[in-house]
């Protein structure tokens, strides 16, 4: 276990968070399973669409650990400041992303707040128009993986800016 030091946002603190587990060494093979889901459900999909999902469900989670991981991947693999910076308020900037990648972020915005009222027909309907159903499965399955991710990076304090990728 490791303690996790963090500044609340808006306070003048620093608190010490309790230990938490290492997931990857506590559960191995759920671990192992995670990745695997993972790499299988990016097989075939734009490697630029495959960031944005994860930064916009990241974005939604408030996984701070998440999205800086998955911006940096992003800018690594040639993405655009201006768009990773428009990710978040892509409704009010449609123009920076295609219909196809509006489509996914759509998407993952419902499934992400499934809670919320369910994913609605016409957000499906729309990311159905713009992928076959091979390419959507795979985004519909990106968005459980970046979710699941984000979950357990919460739920285990991880600490932005410390990408512990094996």
């Amino acid at each position: 276990m490791t303690t996790n030091t963090y500044t609340n946002a808006g306070a003048d603190t620093t608190s010490t968070r309790m230990p938490r587990l290492d997931f990857g060494k506590a559960a191995p093979k759920a671990f192992r399973a995670l990745i695997g889901f993972d790499a299988a459900a990016r097989q075939g999909l734009d490697p630029a669409l495959v960031e944005l999902i994860q930064i916009r469900a990241s974005h939604l989670n408030h996984c701070a650990y998440c999205l800086h991981m998955h911006t940096n991947d992003a800018r690594k693999a040639g993405e655009s400041e201006d768009r990773l910076h428009m990710v978040a308020v892509w409704r009010e900037a449609r123009h920076f992303f295609t219909e196809r990648e509006q489509a996914a972020l759509a998407l993952t915005e419902a499934v992400t707040r499934v809670a919320d009222g369910g994913v609605p027909d016409d957000v499906y309907a729309e990311a159905a128009a713009r992928f076959d159903e091979q390419e959507l499965a795979q985004v519909l399955a990106l968005i459980c993986t970046i979710n699941t991710w984000n979950r357990v990076a919460l739920a285990t304090a991880k600490t932005a800016g410390t990408d512990e990728r094996r």
